[in-house]
């Protein structure tokens, strides 16, 4: 089997999409699938793999992604691989996995992080706007409306729904393989030594509740809920609450929130780092009310380590929480009370610990292994329906 991956980014640095998507490749290697993936990364090649930088030059990013897409397909095209598979919208593509979600529910749900009516309305002329966005919608759009356009890939029944609802796709033409990442398969000495590192490292007792989020836009995924329901949980409920937000967003202004709500004692902001594992096994839960989250990496990964999850409906990962079991989710990602609530809920340790066994026992079944597997799957299907 012989497949052409489009990807235009391969930089693990840049996001959980990217990370993730390196890792498919690998387990699609493992499986016997020989690769030639289109890229404007500057990735190594390897064996049964062949990278082909495309380089893009134009006078804005949007001319660019655009160009890289048309140029991309062109040259997939003439790979004479089985199968296209395309995580950016490719009219002949046979496969479109849409890893960051549809760029409909994308624009959608970056305008219902404005909480009020006016700022909601200036987002949406904004995003009516802004060239990049637009131009990619309607790149979807052409791809996913053509009758004899890709099977779409959805990571989590979310984006099932999205695709239903924004283009009308029929089941034919969508296929459900969950989103999936690596086990963490970290031994108990060295959790151990996570645990005691990271609390020393900020300050944080062994016996305070550690409440972690990680995110690369905090606006998206709820940052602002959080720093009220961590306001209830300290000066209402007097929960003696530590936490972090690790993440690369630059966190000034939202320091300046910390202070006028009076919990500067009780969060930190570590900044980007490459050992997130770590931050899991020095927390006690992790919160995402997010806004919008196709299949939250960040999520799955804290799950498979053991960490109760408190998300909300608009994370396709919330399937894999089990409401009161694995963790938690809120109808809202403006519910701040519902977060603070589900907090309090988590802060006795046995709960804690009953909980974070069930979601590391059910990691199997959003395995990134299984994910390849499943695709592969589909390849076949298509290589034989030809």
């Amino acid at each position: 089997m012989k497949v052409a991956f489009i990807v235009e980014w391969l930089d693990a640095w840049r996001g959980g999409a990217e990370t993730s998507t390196g890792q498919l490749i690998d387990h699609l290697l493992e499986l016997g699938v020989e690769l030639e993936v289109f890229t404007r990364s500057h990735a190594p090649s390897r064996p049964r793999m062949n990278v082909t930088t495309i380089t893009c030059g134009g006078p804005s990013r949007t001319i660019k992604t655009l160009a890289f897409c048309r140029r991309a397909e062109e040259a997939a095209k003439e790979s004479s691989c089985d199968v296209i598979h395309s995580m950016v919208p490719c009219l002949d593509a046979d496969v479109y996995e849409p890893r960051g979600g549809t760029y409909a529910e994308t624009i959608e749900r970056n305008i219902a992080t404005r909480r009020r009516r006016a700022t909601r309305a200036i987002k949406h002329l904004t995003q009516r706007l802004n060239v990049r966005q637009r131009m990619l919608l309607n790149c979807e759009r052409r791809a996913l409306q053509r009758p004899d356009g890709p099977i779409v890939v959805a990571l989590s029944d979310y984006v099932v729904r999205q695709v239903e609802r924004h283009y009308g796709l029929s089941n034919s033409r969508v296929r459900k393989i969950f989103n999936g990442v690596d086990p963490d398969t970290t031994g108990a000495e060295a959790r151990a030594n996570d645990r005691t590192t990271v609390r020393e490292l900020y300050d944080i007792g062994e016996d305070d509740l550690l409440v972690l989020m990680v995110a690369h836009n905090f606006r998206l995924k709820g940052l602002g809920t959080w720093l009220e329901a961590l306001r209830l949980l300290t000066n209402q409920h007097h929960l003696p609450v530590r936490s972090l937000a690790v993440g690369k967003e630059l966190a000034v202004r939202w320091q300046r929130k910390v202070v006028r709500k009076g919990i500067a004692d009780y969060l930190q902001f570590p900044g980007p780092t490459q050992r997130v594992r770590a931050f899991f096994h020095a927390a006690d839960v992790l919160v995402h009310p997010t806004y919008y989250d196709p299949c939250s990496r960040v999520v799955l990964e804290a799950l498979a380590s053991g960490l109760p999850c408190v998300t909300t409906r608009f994370d396709g990962a919330s399937e894999m929480v089990e409401d009161g079991v694995t963790g938690f989710v809120v109808n809202s990602p403006e519910d701040a009370e519902g977060v603070a609530d589900r907090v309090l809920q988590l802060r006795d340790r046995d709960v804690r610990e009953r909980m974070g066994a069930q979601a590391a026992a059910r990691a199997d079944r959003f395995s990134m292994r299984r994910h390849a597997e499943s695709l592969l799957g589909l390849y076949e299907k298509i290589r034989g329906g030809r």
